[in-house]
């Protein structure tokens, strides 16, 4: 039984085919990042609306603490499901192939967005609110845990050797890209009509879910006008006894699942901390407005963007190790700082501390788009890199959300989340340090 991951070759090994020409190029990177960007849109809008209003559309006679709790742990449904559109998606992707695969999980999730949007609150329908709120968020757990693993694929399969790391920075930027326009749609929504009136409870927040329609046809028209991988093709061709991906990973590689979940683990921590409880934390607590938090995440979200370009091209030269690792180690240093820079209250201080937790995601996440895929066999490529990473997101992400409000409310107050966090990515330090580098892997190795 194999455990480890794949040992790579002493020399980078051919490619699996021609390199793409220049436009067959620009549509595989926008096919990646579009689909991308527009599921985690849809994803990071929910997180706003649950830190901004859900509370009181969906749960308004909880109120306070409770109702906050009530709207978070809506939130954290689709981490719970992600692992499972992992495998069934993963299933799929490993079977018939990426393309189809992510087409799907697009649709559902778009469609899924634009229902949450049109959904009536507990005001109208009562309990059926909250019911159907959740069931809409499980839908759309099952897209996401499907789509990145597919989106990175489809973007390293298609990649020389030697170039993985840029190509697969694309979906990786997607949804930082993605964090930005869903700060900035609440913002102009915010500005429009303003955070604390009747019409921004009543429809103003249900705009950017709304608008998400719009994105839907960009998305589905690049995925239907691109090619599957070549690796894919080329493994399609290859007779072998298939057995089920899912099974497939743990028997062949339970070593490396289980490091590559412990490795996300503390990175999706940190990255649910910043995108969703600090935006709660921020106007809630620290007493800022709507609109100063949301210019903070913007600003921060583009910096995410330019670190998590850069961080994901230079691994094709440092390796993706040295770069996650940097990342990990910084952030774990910073999260540590992190609550009492934001307890000065200080607008400057403040938009400094979310700005630079944000850049430092993306050190750590760039390579991450090339950095899980190469770990695992092309037969079970999609189902191991996507349910590693959805792990993660389902013990990091949706864990530190769970624990954020009895960790601030302990006699340590919010520094005990800090300490929290810094925690996990000190576990996913050590998971890395158990891995190997696999910049020269060829992905066409079984």
């Amino acid at each position: 039984m194999t455990t480890a991951v794949r040992t790579p070759p002493s020399s980078p090994a051919p490619a699996a085919g021609p390199p793409p020409d220049r436009r067959a190029i620009r549509r595989i990177n926008l096919a990646s990042m579009a689909g991308t960007t527009i599921e985690y849109y849809d994803y990071f809008i929910y997180g706003t609306a649950a830190a901004l209003v859900f509370d009181k559309v969906f749960f308004p006679n909880m109120g306070g603490v409770v109702g906050a709790l009530a709207a978070f742990g809506t939130f954290a449904v689709a981490f719970v499901f992600r692992p499972v559109g992992s495998i069934l998606f993963g299933h799929i992707g490993d079977r018939l192939g990426r393309k189809r695969t992510l087409i799907l999980t697009l649709m559902m999730m778009g469609l899924c967005t634009v229902a949450v949007g049109l959904l009536p609150g507990a005001a109208t329908i009562g309990v059926a609110a909250p019911i159907l709120l959740v069931a809409l968020r499980a839908v759309q757990g099952l897209a996401v845990g499907g789509e990145w693993a597919g989106a990175a694929l489809f973007a390293s399969e298609n990649a020389p050797d030697g170039r993985r790391g840029r190509f697969a920075l694309y979906p990786q930027v997607g949804a930082t890209v993605a964090f930005a326009l869903a700060s900035a749609t609440f913002l102009a929504v915010d500005l429009g009509v303003g955070e604390t009136s009747a019409a921004f409870l009543s429809w103003g927040w249900r705009v950017p879910f709304v608008l998400s329609a719009l994105l839907i046809g960009v998305g589905l028209y690049v995925r239907l006008h691109t090619e599957e991988t070549p690796v894919f093709t080329a493994a399609a061709r290859t007779p072998r006894r298939r057995g089920v991906p899912f099974l497939e990973v743990w028997r062949r590689q339970p070593r490396t699942m289980l490091l590559a979940t412990g490795l996300t683990t503390g990175v999706f921590a940190v990255m649910s901390i910043a995108s969703v409880y600090l935006t709660s934390y921020a106007t809630s607590t620290l007493g800022m407005s709507t609109a100063g938090i949301l210019t903070i995440d913007i600003i921060g979200a583009l910096a995410t963007v330019a670190i998590t370009a850069a961080a994901a091209v230079l691994s094709d030269r440092f390796g993706r190790r040295p770069l996650v690792l940097a990342g990990c180690i910084a952030l774990a240093v910073w999260s540590l700082v992190l609550f009492p820079l934001l307890d000065t209250r200080s607008p400057v201080a403040i938009g400094t501390g979310i700005v630079v937790l944000l850049g430092l995601i993306g050190l750590a996440y760039g390579p991450l788009g090339a950095y899980l895929p190469e770990m695992f066999s092309t037969r079970h490529r999609y189902t191991g890199a996507g349910l590693s990473y959805n792990l993660g997101g389902v013990v990091g992400g949706a864990g530190i959300l769970v624990a954020a409000a009895p960790l601030a409310a302990s006699g340590w107050g919010p520094i005990a989340l800090g300490i929290c966090t810094a925690a996990l990515l000190l576990i996913s330090v050590g998971c890395l340090w158990a891995l190997p580098e696999t910049r020269d892997t060829s992905l066409t190795d079984e």
